[in-house]
């Protein structure tokens, strides 16, 4: 079983996957939501099937008092879908940062500033799922 780690946005969602042990994440691609809803629920139907997901950890933006707001409330909805739509849970994992951290290891990479946006998402949903794996290795 795989781990699906999601990066929400009104638009793109970036998509990272887990190792079959669930150790390691790596970017998977970045989705842009579509108008028409059955497209986007065939869409992660098929990602499940082809990678054998059985877990989802969604990024929560929460304001840095930690309290949340309407991007947080947009987040609960989308997991409710995800949720209703698939029956696989889906875990909720504090994104504070990351989209900055993603900007900053780009930048160390040597990603052209043009290129960054079309893997940001991918790169944020890479370490909101590692740091959910890294503490279920903890316990």
């Amino acid at each position: 079983m795989r781990i699906l780690g999601i990066d929400y946005g009104d638009r793109h969602i970036g998509l990272a996957l887990s190792d079959p042990l669930g150790m390691f994440a790596q970017p998977l691609e970045t989705y842009i939501l579509k108008d028409r809803k059955a497209e986007n629920a065939a869409y992660f139907r098929r990602l499940i099937q082809i990678h054998e997901i059985g877990r989802f950890v969604l990024g929560m933006p929460l304001r840095m008092d930690g309290t949340a707001g309407t991007r947080a409330e947009k987040t609960r909805e989308f997991a409710k879908w995800l949720e209703g739509l698939t029956g696989l849970p889906v875990v909720f994992w504090d994104e504070r940062l990351t989209t900055q951290q993603a900007t900053a290891i780009m930048h160390e990479q040597g990603v052209k500033e043009k290129d960054r946006k079309s893997v940001v998402n991918q790169i944020s949903a890479s370490l909101i799922l590692q740091a959910y794996l890294t503490s279920m290795t903890r316990e």
